[in-house]
């Protein structure tokens, strides 16, 4: 069964609408775990039907064990004037990421080794963080580092690490088979737009979308907090992985780059083919990049022990736009004409695999005579217009056991929905089979 495609009105609203979702989630601040995580996945499940996993601080997952939860009231760094000078209340990444608790006077000689700038963008703030090793440190504009007075400063982090738990949440949509497909998706990071806000936006949306239509395969969204997240839940899961049929790790879709693709590591998987089918015919400009070990996501899923098909799908890759893990990657980052096209195309491959099947040419002795069935063009030159002629020869002649829809519209070079409708047009006829 063919996913509907939205119209361009919708996917100009959905556009909208996904930056609308952005925009609310921004200013909380995430991370690994805690209470901005816990409400980032909340605002979600009021749009889809997210159930929320909570994983225990100490719990060991494979190699890796649950840190401390890490929580935040305030965070400043306050000059001799009584002036914050550096404020998380005015933008939380201006603390590093699970900044250990503090209450201090300090030199600015001592300050300055624990305060962190970007030179060559003196007006941006940059993102770090210390999840596994227990410190602390503030980040700034290098104006604003420039503009500090020698002097003593008041510093004070006022969060916790304390036990707790890593939250995440999951997504089920049933379909009638339990092949699955996983979207998986990163909300660890904080007042950050590209990397991550519009993975999260657009994952909820498809998941939105999807809930609403008859599935033939079942679909998994995770919203879960980058490499320990992915881990917890195939740590939980490792019994039932092999469901997975077709993954996409989404990331960094929101800027106005050309769509990047980046294979699986088996290279050659079915959603590796599909999102590479999609991009080709899309007409636009896009990158393929084969698998490597670094990056998102993709690298758990991908591990050895489990090798599932999963790629990521992202415009301009991590690292490669200037704005990554800064102050710059904000709203004005992210464009809704970027977020819907995004939506579109994971929307597109996503419909290939849900459609892609094996058929069987129930009368593979010759061509059968289509023009009685009115599939051909007749000697007045009317046929079903709706049906590619192209494609209903390359069905018929492929389609031999061996090669599935996908195989054919690769091999025809047509696009895939041309070969599905030409298959259920065969099929409708009594000229084909499908395989189960």
């Amino acid at each position: 069964m063919r996913l509907p495609d939205p119209d361009t009105t919708t996917i100009a609203d959905l556009g909208a609408e996904m930056h609308g979702f952005a925009s609310e989630l921004f200013p909380l601040c995430r991370s690994i775990t805690g209470d901005g995580l816990r409400e980032t996945l909340r605002r979600i499940g009021t749009r889809v039907p997210l159930e929320i996993r909570e994983v225990p601080t100490g719990s060991k997952v494979f190699d890796w064990t649950i840190p401390p939860e890490w929580n935040v009231r305030t965070a400043y760094v306050r000059n001799s004037r009584g002036e914050n000078v550096v404020d998380f209340e005015s933008n939380n990444l201006h603390l590093v990421g699970y900044s250990a608790p503090v209450s201090a006077r300090m030199p600015l000689d001592e300050l300055r080794p624990r305060l962190t700038t970007i030179p060559e963008h003196p007006d941006w703030i940059p993102y770090r963080t210390s999840y596994y090793e227990e410190t602390w440190g503030f980040c700034l504009s290098h104006n604003a580092l420039l503009a500090l007075d020698d002097g003593e400063y008041e510093v004070l982090v006022d969060s916790t690490l304390a036990a707790g738990s890593l939250s995440y949440g999951e997504c089920y949509l049933a379909g009638e088979r339990e092949d699955e497909v996983l979207i998986s998706t990163h909300v660890c990071h904080p007042s950050l737009a590209n990397d991550n806000l519009s993975g999260i936006v657009v994952a909820t949306a498809l998941a939105e979308f999807l809930a609403s239509l008859p599935r033939r395969l079942s679909y998994r969204f995770l919203f879960v907090p980058g490499t320990i997240g992915a881990i917890a839940w195939l740590h939980a899961n490792r019994e039932h992985v092999s469901r997975i049929a077709h993954g996409l790790v989404l990331t960094c879709v929101g800027d106005s780059g050309d769509t990047t693709y980046k294979r699986s590591r088996r290279g050659d998987a079915d959603i590796d083919r599909a999102v590479a089918h999609v991009l080709r015919h899309s007409g636009d400009d896009h990158v393929l990049i084969d698998f490597s070990p670094d990056g998102y996501d993709e690298r758990q899923y991908c591990s050895p022990g489990f090798d599932l098909p999963v790629g990521c799908f992202m415009r301009t890759p991590h690292g490669q736009f200037p704005e990554y893990h800064t102050s710059a990657d904000d709203l004005d980052l992210i464009r809704p004409e970027s977020l819907a096209d995004s939506f579109k195309k994971v929307l597109a491959a996503l419909s290939v695999v849900e459609n892609d099947g094996v058929c069987v040419n129930l009368n593979p002795h010759g061509e059968p005579q289509l023009g009685r069935r009115g599939l051909f063009r007749s000697a007045g030159g009317r046929k079903r217009e709706s049906i590619d002629e192209r494609a209903l020869a390359w069905v018929l002649n492929l389609s031999d056991s061996t090669n599935s829809l996908l195989d054919i519209a690769e091999r025809s070079r047509l696009e895939f929905h041309s070969v599905r409708a030409a298959a259920d047009a065969l099929l409708e006829h009594g000229l084909l089979e499908e395989r189960a």
